[in-house]
């Protein structure tokens, strides 16, 4: 039984037992009496998802090679990022190169509102792609669509090197995006499928400092490079790394997407355990974590090299993506992400131009902007990649029956949320009222920003791959589109509003804004697990975990 109704009227102690999907039996304990006759209780990490017994499994892969995708996901993420925001503190030296030759009267260059859409339609078609590119992957392949994706990334980036006219290069940057889409959606739900539950939280940690750090570099080379080389660089030293992340993805990811329920079923089991277990007491104060031997086929590297399946049902697959709508989890990850992604994206488009104009006057030294977020960025990275997994774990430890709740992850989320929420109020205010030292308030509020964006979507795509398993990619979809329809907004617009309101009222509202949605945390984190129980009925029955 299940719905709204229903999972409200449950008492503590009901929801507390239950087991609706997300919630997964993590810790077992164990009593014992020593030689000493004392009873002692020893504490096992349960492997979720129960791998199956063969070696074709992502979850049975030896260390080297989840580790291999891993880095590779997280580069392609970076490397997208990084030919993304490298343009924004690269504007300044679009201004010359760009010119409107009127009917009357001298050539003169085009504003730099127009400019921003280079930065805008870029992050449109970043998030919007992936209403294709999602469901190809579910139909054909994680791998075939990655492959495919980074070329027409990497073409497109040549294409922006060679445009000589803004019109050209604004359409080079569309397709570009679109190429870079799967970076955000298809990269992080391949690393979700080939870690166990309490391995994915650091992991998704390394990603997203690599998504982050993308967009870091962007923003503090972007301008130099511009500025030194000239502005086609950006896009040539963007092909040379997208050709070596493909190649990469050639030779060393495989395809991921692997039917774990139709392999349970032919070995006639409902989950798989392990025989053994290995001692590491300083993994969460747990004693043990579950093993599983694969004994099936392995996982041979021409057999790794093989390119696409076939999963069927294409037309479904395009309708999954809202079907994720009913769960009120993709609301919250998604709106955090738009808001938080609208508001960097902002503050990096104008933060350059801002110091590049007087009183600041910084030129070429415009992208040093950009150490205010990798100093905020790298801040906000410690206590994810230490903390994540661990909230978890001891919440299960703590609990009788030994279950892992993924809301016992989004207390993390709060300093992150403030700190972002007030860094936007920070920036704007700071430059709405400029002094000599203004700019040092500018770098303290991105840096606040760059401290959320490194912790709230590792934390956020980790809860959405932890309660909605079986359609994370599609929950992905609709995060990224939420984050690229937002920041195409605020983007687009926000240079002109500034030019004629000032940064005061367009910053303050874009804080008030964030500040809603993160709001939005403190219900599904008290009702999360009730929220689940009511919407478990909407989820695909036979879930590949």
């Amino acid at each position: 039984m299940a719905g709204w109704g229903y999972a409200f009227s449950l008492t503590k102690e009901q929801v507390a037992s239950s087991e609706p999907p997300g919630s997964v039996r993590l810790i077992e304990h164990h009593l014992h009496r020593t030689v000493s006759g004392r009873n002692q209780e020893d504490d096992t990490i349960v492997l979720i998802p129960p791998p199956s017994q063969s070696g074709l499994d992502p979850l049975n892969w030896p260390t080297w090679r989840k580790y291999s995708v891993l880095l590779t996901m997280s580069l392609f993420s970076a490397v997208a990022s990084f030919g993304s925001a490298a343009v924004a503190p690269a504007l300044p030296a679009f201004i010359p190169e760009f010119l409107v030759f009127p009917e009357r009267g001298p050539p003169h260059p085009l504003p730099f509102s127009t400019l921003t859409h280079l930065v805008a339609v870029n992050v449109l078609l970043i998030g919007c792609s992936n209403i294709f590119w999602v469901p190809l992957a579910s139909t054909f392949g994680r791998r075939p669509i990655l492959l495919i994706s980074m070329l027409l990334a990497t073409f497109a980036s040549m294409w922006c090197g060679l445009a000589t006219s803004f019109n050209s290069l604004l359409a080079a940057r569309v397709i570009q995006g679109a190429g870079f889409g799967p970076a955000d959606t298809i990269a992080p739900d391949t690393v979700g499928e080939v870690f166990f539950v309490h391995q994915r939280g650091r992991a998704m940690a390394i990603y997203t400092v690599f998504l982050a750090g993308g967009s870091f570099l962007g923003g503090v080379a972007g301008s130099y490079i511009a500025g030194n080389l000239g502005y086609r660089y950006l896009f040539w030293i963007t092909t040379a790394m997208l050709a070596g992340v493909f190649v990469l993805d050639l030779l060393l990811v495989p395809e991921t997407l692997f039917d774990r329920q139709a392999a349970l079923v032919a070995e006639q089991h409902p989950s798989v355990t392990g025989d053994g277990s290995y001692h590491d007491e300083k993994k969460a104060g747990v004693s043990q974590i579950e093993q599983a031997i694969p004994l099936g086929d392995k996982m041979s590297y021409t057999r790794s090299l093989r390119i696409g399946v076939y999963r069927g049902n294409l037309l479904q697959h395009f309708l999954d993506p809202w079907r994720s709508l009913a769960f009120p989890g993709t609301w919250v990850v998604m709106l955090h992400y738009g808001g938080l992604l609208g508001g960097l994206v902002t503050v990096a488009t104008i933060g350059p131009q801002i110091l590049a104009a007087p009183p600041y006057l910084w030129g070429n030294n415009v992208g040093l902007f950009g150490l205010g977020a990798v100093v905020g960025g790298f801040l906000g990275f410690l206590p994810t990649y230490f903390t994540a997994d661990r909230y978890m774990t001891n919440g299960a430890k703590k609990e009788s029956h030994g279950l892992a709740e993924p809301e016992s992850r989004l207390p993390a989320l709060f300093p992150a949320l403030f700190l972002a929420t007030t860094g936007i109020w920070t920036f704007g205010f700071c430059v709405a009222n400029p002094s000599k030292h203004s700019w040092a308030g500018m770098i303290v509020g991105y840096g606040m920003i760059g401290f959320g964006i490194m912790q709230i979507p590792s934390i956020g795509f980790n809860y959405l791959i932890d309660s909605y398993y079986s359609i994370s990619a599609d929950c992905f979809v609709m995060t990224t589109i939420s984050r690229a329809v937002v920041s195409f907004a605020w983007t687009f617009f926000a240079a002109h509003w500034v030019e004629t309101s000032g940064a005061a009222l367009p910053f303050g509202i874009f804080g008030m804004i964030m500040g809603i949605f993160a709001l939005l945390t403190i219900p599904l984190w008290l009702f999360g697990k009730r929220m689940r129980i009511a919407t478990a009925g909407y989820l695909p029955k036979h879930e590949n975990h």
